[in-house]
C-alpha cells in the first residue's frame, strides 16, 4: 500500500473524508474512533492485513500516526 492509499484506507475505516485525515490527528478529533471504531480499526487491520495487535499496541493508539507506525511496522507501507 502507498502512503496515500493508507490515509485513504485509515479514511475509510473511520468513514471521513481522505482530505481530512493527516499523521497529527488525534483519535479525540475523529467521531468515529471510538470504542467501536476501535473493534473496526482492529477488524481491518486484521482481515485487510493479517496484522493482529497486542493490548499494549492497541492502547497506544493515539492518533493517525500511530496507525501508519504500525503498518510501516508490518511492512504494509511501501516506502516511496
Amino acid at each position: 500500500m502507498t502512503y496515500e492509499e493508507t490515509l485513504a484506507w485509515i479514511a475509510d475505516i473511520f468513514e471521513e473524508s481522505k482530505e481530512n485525515i493527516h499523521p497529527e490527528l488525534s483519535r479525540t478529533e475523529i467521531a468515529a474512533w471510538d470504542s467501536l471504531g476501535t473493534l473496526t480499526l482492529l477488524a481491518r487491520l486484521d482481515e485487510d492485513l493479517d496484522i493482529r495487535l497486542s493490548e499494549h499496541d492497541m492502547s497506544e493508539l493515539k492518533k493517525v500516526q500511530d496507525i501508519i507506525e504500525i503498518l510501516k511496522r508490518h511492512n504494509k507501507i511501501m516506502n516511496q
